[in-house]
This record gives structure tokens, sequence and C-alpha cells, in this order.
């Protein structure tokens, strides 16, 4: 027999209660029952709403501010190790956080466009907020089959309950204080979020606009508001409560684009692109609400509407038109139910660690009682066998720690004297360097006074550290480059012959190891030499009057 599951889902503002199970037909709904709550928090919910029928196998919804969903991309590896480092994970952040927290994870289907990784999405909700579902629901006289996040059964449900096409779709169930957000590609999800922030953003602006309260306020926006631009407008009043929800729609906007945008950014997918969206939620019944977002983003918009897919002839007829009305807001309800019916649905499965520690003694009591047996026994011989070592261990270990302090100490010892011997290195090098620059000035001087005609004179002469391939002065070894610029008098006899025998002259006096790069124009008249007597591994030759090596 099929299994009969109840999906809960309670709202800012009212609780919705469907039961039913997954058959060869299709899902059958068995019962269903919305009602309004009120209160601050989900005690006070629980306890303003009424449960008309038995909540067996309840699947409750998780979102809002106490629940926390991440994305981490790991490497192929065991499950093993992938729930240890998703427990290292959670156990992290709770600690930054200060309080329990009981959660979840999941793959997510492989992305073709990343190879050789896992997409982890991880749920982590607040023990405090699932205490408060329980002991409401106990006192409902329900039975907990675990929670879900409301993004997670909305995937589910947009999945079973509506036509796939091979497209990117946003789904997104509009709250009152909070919004719901999926983004799959055909049938795999791709992203799914709990967003602060719903329909209240309407609210707020139209009481802040036309200064009534809360309550007043929702009532205009249900009765009268519109985000129709070209919606004429019966009255002032409905005017003025236009231009609120047109203001406030700029940030529900962003909610949409901000989503996109986190998604691609998570997932590693710059290129995403949406196709259509999907509005559902009590939020998405604001007049002009599909028009003017796909006006925004450019994309259909379309109202999901599952109902029509439903088998509803075991729902009583009562029941029954409650669903059709509020179809839109039944949706999570729906997509709890149907993931805890399917054993194939993609799902998350949220239990407080001493639920989840219960759930597993009373699953598996027998097993446990025998290997808490052999434990005893193989405890026991191991006590007396390993009680001699104890000490051979604590002796070892004690030595072992001398040791690595004494190493430890020598490490320090060497990374201090390296750290000098790199600074005695460095001013090493600019000594030699300024050293050899002096030098080289005056051993290329004392040449040029030697050699250099009566007929030439200089113009110019600088030394400077730089690089020069040419002269076999690579980028990172800089050394001292000496120049040489000169002149010779115009319609001096031989010019060329006269320059060719002082440069023979000059590279002749100059170390078999230095490296001279000499230049002379058309005319004659002008001449640049660069010396670099401090070249290492050069030998003594000559090229064409180019670069001694």
């Amino acid at each position: 027999m099929a299994q009969t599951t109840t999906g809960i889902d309670i709202g800012a503002r009212g609780a919705r209660f469907l039961r039913g199970r997954q058959e060869k037909q299709g899902f059958v709904v068995l019962d269903f029952h919305a009602t309004p709550v009120s209160g601050a928090d989900q005690a006070a919910r629980w306890a303003s709403c009424e449960a008309p029928f038995a909540l067996k196998s309840s699947r409750i919804g998780v979102t809002g501010r106490d629940l926390n969903v991440r994305y981490t991309h790991v490497p192929r590896m065991p499950d093993w190790q992938l729930r240890n480092l998703m427990r290292f994970e959670v156990e992290e952040i709770g600690e930054q956080s200060g309080s329990g927290l009981a959660s979840d994870f999941n793959l997510l289907p492989p992305l073709p466009e990343i190879e050789g990784e896992d997409v982890v999405m991880l749920a982590m909700a607040r023990e405090s907020l699932l205490d408060e579902h329980m002991q409401g629901l106990a006192a409902k006289g329900g039975a907990l089959d675990a929670f879900t996040p409301n993004a997670v059964a909305l995937y589910n449900a947009y999945t079973r309950f509506s036509v796939v096409e091979d497209e990117v779709v946003l789904v997104a169930c509009v709250g009152h204080e909070s919004t719901d957000v999926v983004v799959a590609r055909g049938v795999d999800l791709l992203f799914a979020r709990n967003l602060a922030g719903g329909s209240k953003l309407f609210d707020d602006a139209i009481a802040q606009k036309l200064s009534v309260s809360a309550t007043r306020a929702r009532e205009l926006k249900e009765k009268i508001a519109t985000l129709d631009p070209s919606a004429r407008h019966a009255d002032p009043d409905a005017e003025r409560v236009a231009r609120a929800v047109a203001g406030a729609s700029g940030q529900f906007l962003s909610l949409f684009t901000s989503t996109v945008a986190f998604a691609k950014s998570q997932i590693r997918l710059p290129g995403l692109k949406l196709d259509k969206v999907y509005l559902c939620g009590g939020g998405a019944r604001l007049d002009g609400m599909a028009r003017w977002l796909s006006s925004a983003l450019g994309v259909k918009v379309e109202l999901f509407d599952p109902v029509r897919t439903l088998d509803l002839s075991k729902l009583e007829s009562a029941a029954a038109e409650s669903l059709k009305r509020q179809s839109l807001e039944s949706v999570v309800a729906l997509g709890l139910a149907a993931t805890a019916a399917a054993e194939d649905a993609w799902s998350l499965e949220i239990l407080p660690a001493a639920w989840a520690r219960q759930r597993q003694f009373r699953t598996r009591t027998a097993w446990m009682i025998a290997a808490g047996a052999l434990a005893v026994c193989f405890l026991g011989a191991a006590f007396w066998r390993t009680r001699g070592e104890l000490a051979k261990a604590a002796d070892r270990a004690a030595r072992l720690e001398r040791e690595y302090k004494s190493a430890n100490n020598v490490h320090r010892r060497t990374e201090d004297l390296v750290a000098k011997n790199i600074q005695l290195d460095k001013a090493a090098t600019e000594l030699v360097a300024l050293k050899g620059a002096g030098e080289q000035v005056a051993r290329a001087v004392d040449q040029l006074r030697a050699h250099l005609p009566a007929e030439f004179w200089l113009t110019r002469l600088s030394s400077d550290l730089r690089a020069d391939p040419e002269l076999g002065v690579a980028r990172g070894a800089e050394k001292p480059v000496l120049s040489v610029e000169g002149r010779a008098r115009e319609g001096t006899n031989a010019l060329n012959t006269q320059y060719e025998a002082f440069v023979q002259s000059l590279r002749s006096g100059l170390p078999p190891s230095a490296a001279m790069r000499e230049r002379l124009t058309p005319n004659g008249s002008r001449f640049t030499i660069d010396i670099c007597l401090l070249v290492a591994g050069r030998a003594a030759s000559v090229d064409e009057g180019k670069v001694a090596r």
C-alpha cells in the first residue's frame, strides 16, 4: 500500500495541511485544511491554528531567517568522507552562531559544465525553531516524519505537477514575510533558497504612503492594489495605493535579480539565463504581478497552479473547493506531502539531533543491542591486552614530544639564519655592484685616455644599473653598464679607419670577460659605446664590431 503522508506549511498569516499518497494514476489528495494563524513565532502560530484531521507522518516545511542554505563545491569523494566534511562545516557554523543546528545535505544533479566536482546543498535550521514546530505538532496529536526546506518542496511540486521542458525556470513562492525560490534546468535542480522579503513589502509601502494600519494596508493591497501601469483607477485612494506598490516593486524585483546572480556565483554557471518564471504563494495574487514581472525581467511569467493535475476524487467537496481557492498558497504543502510520499524524490530531511537519535534507535534496536553486547566483550578483552601497551605508548609519546621540541627549536633558528643570509646577500650584491661600477668607470676612462684619437672627443659619460640582453645582462641580474657618447671632428681624414683602430685598441685593453657594443652614425661624426666588465662566463672575442664575447 502506498504511503500516506501529510505536508504542513505554517506561514506568517496562514497554515495549510494536505494529506495524500502517491498512486499509479497520480497523487491522490485525501484531506486538506487551510486556517489563518497569528503570532510572532511558530509556537504562537501553532497554538492559533486548528487541525481537523490526524497529522500522521507529517513533513513540516521550514523557511525564514532560522534556515540557512549553503552550496559547496567538493571533489568526488566517498559518501562517508562527504558526511564527515559536512559535519565539520555544520559544527563550525554552530560554534560561530552559538546555537544548536540540525542539518542535512544532498548532491545536486551532475552539471556538465563542471567536471570532476560535485555541488553539495547543505541546509541548516536552528533547533529552537524545530522544537517549536515539534511541540506544536505534538499538541495537535501529530507525528513527525521530518523537516524539509520549503524551497525543496517547491522544486518537487514543480517537477511532479508541471509540464517540464528543457529550459531554465525560476519558481518562486511569494509568502508574506519570505519568498522561497528554485532555479531548475529541465528536471535538474540548480539552486534553491529562501529569501527574506515577501508581499509584506507592499503592505509596508501602502501603510507608510497612506498613513494607515498594517491591517488596513493589507486590505487595500488585496482589494484595489495593482502593478499594472496601464490600469485605470476608480478613485484617488486606488491611485495612491498603486503608486505605493509601484514604489515597493523595485525592492521586490531585486529579490529575483539578486537570486539569479547569486545562483550563478554559487554553482559557477556565469552564462545561466532564465527562460521562464513561475509564481505561486499568496503574494502572487497581487493584481498585475505576473505582467509587471514579465516586463521587468524580459521573460515569460506565469502562475503555477498544480491543483488541476491532482486526483481530488477522495476529497470532500468543501475541502476540494477550499484547495482550489487556495491553489497558489498550497503549493508548498503539496510539495512537502509529495516529497515524503515518493521514494525517488530529491529531498533534504532535517531532524533535531535528539529526535534523529531516537528514530535511529527505534529502527535499529535489535542491532544496537547486539552490537553493544559485542562491544562490551571486545572492550573487556582489549583492556587486558592493551593495559601494558598503554605505558609504552605514554613513554614513546613523551620521547617524541621532546624530540619535536628540539627539532622545532632548530627549525626556528634555521629560519632566522636564512632570513639573515637573505639580508646579507642583498647587501653584498649592492656593494659588489657599487664597487664594480666604480672600477668599471676607472678602467674604461684609463683606456679612453690612452686610445682616444686627437680628432675625437667625449660628449657624455654615464653609468647605471640595468639589464641589457645584447651585452649578456639578463633581467633580474642587472649589472652596471657604462655608456660613452662622443663625436669626431668633421672633415677628419680617414675617419672610419681611425675609429676602427680606436675601437680595436679599446677592446684589446679591456678584460676578456668584458662585453662591449659600439654604434657609429652613417656620416661617422657620432659614436656610442656601451661597456660592461661584470658579465660572468664570457670569453674574449670580437664579432664584427658589435659585442665582444
